[in-house]
């Protein structure tokens, strides 16, 4: 699955645009511009896909975006984890037999699925091999007018740094 969702910029009375994503209802945010609601409208997805986590509800699968929406990508290090949790959940795997498997603790294990602790990419990987899943990375390449100064930066990501998801 690609963790990307299509979202709707709707005008608001203020003169600013409302962000709203019609597969994560509860991801609702905005911005002056057009720029500010797309940098507020990664960390309200991000936010909300975690408290997903948070109460074991399934992420719903992302919808092919109409043509006056945009399409919003998930933090690559929240994508990883996301993804590991989908697969744990949709398989029935606790914590602990997915311990038992790659051999370490359920500590461990937890840590790898949790958006506020740091886990080695290697360890992500090996998890989701686990259960039958894999990652790539897939990096394109945005018009000019679609380029912001800085990305939203996702719950937990302290030192953004590329080695860990």
């Amino acid at each position: 699955m690609i963790y990307a969702y299509p979202c709707e910029l709707k005008p608001d009375e203020d003169g600013g645009l409302v962000a709203l994503f019609p597969d994560v209802p509860e991801a609702i945010t905005g911005g002056k511009d057009r720029t500010e609601a797309l940098t507020m409208a990664e960390d309200a997805l991000a936010t909300a896909l975690v408290g997903y986590v948070h109460a074991q509800w399934e992420i719903p699968t992302p919808s092919q975006p109409g043509a006056s929406q945009e399409l919003v990508a998930v933090p690559t290090v929240l994508a990883a984890k996301l993804a590991l949790y989908s697969a744990m959940r949709e398989q029935r795997i606790s914590s602990g037999e997915l311990a038992n498997r790659l051999r370490i603790s359920e500590s461990a294990v937890q840590k790898l699925i949790d958006s506020e602790r740091n886990s080695p990419i290697a360890q992500v990987q090996k998890a989701l091999q686990v259960v039958g899943r894999s990652m790539m990375v897939e990096v394109n390449a945005v018009r000019e007018s679609e380029r912001r100064r800085e990305p939203a930066s996702s719950p937990g990501d302290k030192n953004a740094d590329t080695n860990y998801v």
